[in-house]
């Protein structure tokens, strides 16, 4: 898909979409909780799609309801396959891989795109010590794998990606871990981790932390993880937030080129990239936030230092916003893009060279000098990111910018290209 956008001003209100790290979690506690679970908001992105699939083939069931809502039912886990496919997502490889351990079932694992190149050589390092077997492809994908799962007090590295956590938090949980302990040296992206137990609490799962070093599992907080009163009859009912990562190119979209109103969204969230919020706000951004709805207004906007180490996938909007602000941003964090779908340190210093935007590379350091946007042909490297960062900044180019291989939102934003135009933004779909 190539998508030809020309510069303009956006204005109106807009609803965010739902939120993929919630939609995914609430999916794997709906399949590990028995009984039956109704999701309000559920999303509908490549990788939410992917998340159903791995459920159904872990023995749980689903239908979309005529008013939108998903309704799960399970039993807990109970492959019907022997194999799963996460699709293109790293959250969903790395959370459902210990869930579906608790199988004693051999599965095979499988994913597509970029996650193939993933390194997922975690696995082979714990897996032994929770009595289940691994074979994995030099620590790349496909993975076999044979349980169940039995938790062990255990120590892990952080540094990599909280999704592993994620993973263990829920198997640990649902196993009833009681008593047992997973340390964790050099945690990065912890509002995840935060967002994880918000999930597991809601859901009836005790599992606290101390500084997020060491986590406990305290059984269930109410029956809620079995059912309501022991049985399947009484549904729990769960609302997918509104999507902060998605909501930050729109909130940014509004900073620089227009006056937009995004609902949707919860101020109190623990998603990591509300932190979208403290950048618009340094960049010197017309904001005001209200408890249903945030305003956004294009206001002179100056040059802004941000640490994004536990927001990574802030740096694609952010370096939209820092292309039109006087001056050079720094942002830290770097470290953190090498394993995204793309490797997107690397990936924005080239597709923004191409807009005539400098952004230099030191260590964990991303400089980005603000300037005269430029019009041209950019490629969306099949990250869905890049593709939407590069959207949003063709709005101040100074004349029309084309994104090839525009159909990565996919993944993550369908309906992305659809509301910028609801905003008035020129978009031409070929």
């Amino acid at each position: 898909m190539i998508v030809r956008i020309k510069p303009g001003k956006v204005a109106g209100n807009i609803y965010a979409p739902a939120s993929k790290s919630s939609m995914q979690r609430a999916c794997a506690a709906a399949l590990l909780r028995k009984g039956t679970t109704v999701i309000k908001n559920p999303g509908i992105s490549n990788d939410d799609k992917a998340a159903l699939d791995v459920i159904q083939k872990l023995g749980a069931t689903f239908a979309f309801e005529e008013q939108g809502e998903l309704v799960i039912v399970s039993q807990g886990v109970n492959p019907v396959n022997s194999e799963m496919n996460c699709g293109e997502s790293g959250l969903g490889i790395r959370m459902f891989t210990p869930i579906a351990a608790l199988s004693e079932q051999a599965i095979t694992i499988q994913g597509t795109g970029s996650l193939l190149t993933r390194p997922m050589d975690f696995f082979d390092a714990i897996f032994p010590q929770l009595q289940v077997s691994i074979q994995s492809n030099a620590g790349k994908l496909p993975l076999h794998i044979q349980g169940p799962l039995i938790p062990a007090d255990i120590e892990i590295d952080g540094s990599l990606s909280s999704q592993f956590l994620t993973g263990l938090l829920m198997s640990y949980a649902a196993a009833g871990a009681n008593g047992k302990t997973i340390r964790v040296h050099n945690l990065k992206s912890k509002p995840y981790i935060d967002l994880t137990l918000q999930v597991l609490n809601e859901f009836g799962w005790g599992v606290t932390h101390e500084d997020y070093t060491v986590f406990h599992f305290n059984g269930m907080l109410s029956r809620r993880a079995e059912g309501e009163e022991g049985s399947n009859h009484s549904p729990y009912t769960y609302t997918v937030e509104g999507d902060w990562s998605g909501a930050a190119f729109l909130l940014v979209a509004g900073a620089i080129a227009g006056d937009i109103i995004v609902e949707g969204l919860d101020i109190f969230s623990t998603q990591a990239d509300k932190a979208i919020l403290q950048a618009l706000s340094d960049a010197g951004a017309g904001l005001s936030v209200l408890e249903k709805q945030i305003e956004v207004r294009n206001l002179p906007l100056k040059a802004f230092h941000f640490n994004a180490t536990d927001c990574p996938d802030l740096f694609p909007p952010l370096v939209a916003l820092a292309a039109c602000c006087s001056g050079t941003t720094a942002i830290e964090g770097v470290n953190r893009l090498a394993h995204k779908e793309s490797d997107r340190g690397l990936t924005l210093q080239e597709e923004f060279a191409k807009l005539g935007i400098e952004i230099i590379l030191q260590g964990d350091l991303m400089l980005v000098k603000g300037g005269n946007i430029k019009g041209g042909t950019v490629h969306s490297r099949h990250d869905h990111r890049i593709a939407m960062a590069c959207a949003i900044a063709a709005l101040r180019a100074d004349r029309e910018v084309v994104i090839e291989e525009a159909q990565a939102i996919n993944k993550s934003y369908p309906n992305f290209f659809e509301h910028l135009t609801l905003l008035g933004a020129k978009a031409i779909i070929d």
